[in-house]
């Protein structure tokens, strides 16, 4: 049985012209996305509009659940696919922003890049996008602490203005008075998409535990399902084939089965390589081979004729 790796159709075509010289490739824009984990039993799912997840029938001590999004079928990238919140860097993410946790410099040098302005908009970017997305904040009123509610509606009048770009993320943490809590993130992974797909990323891969008092909800208009869920299932639906997503979303998942808690994963980001992974194609015979480095499972067989096994 086939399992749920994201493979587009017209990929074979896109990797020879590429080989070809035929293919310019897309510049990839600055992403960054957020594995969200809490403590305790896999949630219902939910579609656009439901209101906070519910805690009926959560359990402790069979280890974390993460929370996941599926992109509508209508999206142009990734449509279907299981993933995180997350999205691209808006260039206001660099803006001066109150900030707490590890420095500016501390980042840039974990984040694999020279400028602090630059790993503060991968970091705003990705709490922007997780409380766009989710409607979880990682932010508080001062630096030891986490705003408890983001409900209301001048909270969803704020992330509408945040969705719409009429209001920066810096902005809308001086209106409320909040500092942004980068220490409540672990850089976990960095991913670039193949230079032959037209939409190309350079993605940051963050853990997170889910704040106290704050729940998730589906805030995107990009997904139509969300759903918490433990990683070692997830990865399970993508073998069986009942799961679609990226290859970086699959290895981050398989990487985060072994923890016992939320705390004990966001603790390992430490430890974590965040060299980037870039797919590579070359010729081989009579077939394109399609790998990403250090990612065996996800290597694909294109014969010369397209088609992939």
């Amino acid at each position: 049985m086939a399992n749920g790796q994201w493979y587009p159709p017209e990929w074979p075509d896109r990797i020879r012209a590429l080989a070809a010289g035929e293919l310019v490739p897309a510049a990839p824009r600055r992403a960054a996305t957020v594995m969200l984990l809490r403590d305790g039993a896999a949630g219902r799912e939910q579609a656009p509009g439901q209101g906070h997840d519910q805690e009926q029938g959560r359990e402790r001590g069979q280890g974390p659940s993460v929370h996941m999004l599926r992109r509508r079928a209508s999206m142009a990238f990734a449509g279907g696919a299981y993933a995180y919140p997350g999205g691209g860097v808006d260039p206001r993410d660099e803006h001066p922003v109150r900030w707490a946790g590890p420095s500016l410099e501390t980042w840039a040098a974990r984040l694999g890049v020279t400028d602090p302005r630059e790993a503060q908009a991968i970091v705003c970017a990705a709490v922007r996008e997780t409380y766009e997305e989710a409607g979880v904040l990682l932010a508080g009123g001062t630096a030891q602490t986490v705003v408890g509610d983001t409900t209301g509606d001048d909270w969803e009048k704020d992330r509408a203005a945040l969705v719409a770009r009429e209001l920066s993320f810096a902005d809308f943490l001086d209106r409320r008075g909040l500092v942004l809590r980068s220490d409540l993130l672990g850089a976990w992974a960095r991913w670039i998409t193949p230079e032959f797909e037209p939409r190309r990323y350079d993605t940051w891969f963050f853990v997170a535990v889910l704040p106290a008092g704050q729940r998730t909800r589906n805030a995107s208009t990009e997904a139509d399902r969300t759903v918490w869920i433990r990683p070692a299932d997830a990865a399970a639906g993508y073998d069986r084939g009942e799961l679609m997503m990226m290859p970086p979303t699959i290895s981050t998942l398989r990487a985060l089965e072994r923890f016992a808690t939320a705390a004990e994963a966001l603790a390992a980001a430490e430890g974590q390589d965040l060299a980037p992974v870039l797919a590579q194609a070359r010729l081989a015979g009579d077939e394109v081979v399609l790998s990403w480095p250090g990612h065996d499972e996800f290597t694909k067989h294109i014969p010369s004729g397209g088609g992939g096994r």
